[in-house]
């Protein structure tokens, strides 16, 4: 059953846009970036998501108790990490929150998978960089057996290649469904639609 994410949502309009093509989860970045939002308009935001899609928060080397803080808030209900953060940070968050924890892995090469592979994280998230936005060489990937989103340069140009030819757990877009700079709502419905077909149907 492919997972879908949709990442970077800014505006209220992309949370409606969000809500009409239902994907599994939507993305807040809370991390230094043009797409980032302060806790209070995440909150906002989340008040106009449809039940059923779980809000993630996007951090880089961010305490942890400034992301339980979020969690117990209800702002978000997944924490994913992009930065430094290792096994020690992972448990600390774990006595603080019972959440979900993703972990956000740069793959360069083969030993990147392999730390990936090894994570102490719930899921794990295989991308080119933060938020680069480029598609990584996936032959590196292969030797991966657990379940994780596949991230970087995906689009819905190329959102069916990455199903067929991976089998991923998810799919996590951001850059790839923007024009201009801003989400584009005819591009999330495409990369939410053809995800789905090619993964077997409206999973």
């Amino acid at each position: 059953m492919l997972k879908l994410k949709l990442c970077g949502l800014r505006r209220p309009c992309d949370v409606l846009a969000a809500n009409e093509c239902a994907p599994d989860y939507i993305g807040f970045v809370f991390a230094p970036s043009r797409r980032q939002v302060s806790p209070d308009a995440a909150a906002a935001l989340r008040a106009l998501l449809a039940p059923g899609i779980q809000a993630v928060g996007v951090f880089v080397d961010e305490t942890p108790e400034t992301v339980a803080a979020l969690l117990h808030r209800g702002v978000i209900d997944a924490a994913q990490l992009h930065g430094h953060e290792d096994a020690d940070y992972i448990r600390r968050l774990r006595a603080l929150t019972d959440a979900p924890v993703f972990q956000a892995f740069r793959i360069r090469s083969a030993a990147d998978a392999a730390a990936a592979q090894e994570s102490a994280a719930d899921m794990v998230l295989l991308d080119s960089g933060t938020g680069s936005g480029a598609r990584f060489d996936w032959s590196l990937i292969a030797a991966v057996r657990r379940p994780y989103f596949l991230a970087g340069g995906l689009s819905p140009e190329n959102a069916a290649e990455a199903v067929r030819r991976l089998h991923p757990y998810g799919l996590d877009v951001s850059s790839g469904i923007e024009t201009d700079g801003q989400k584009d709502a005819n591009k999330m419905k495409n990369f939410v639609r053809i995800a789905r077909d090619a993964a077997g149907g409206d999973l």
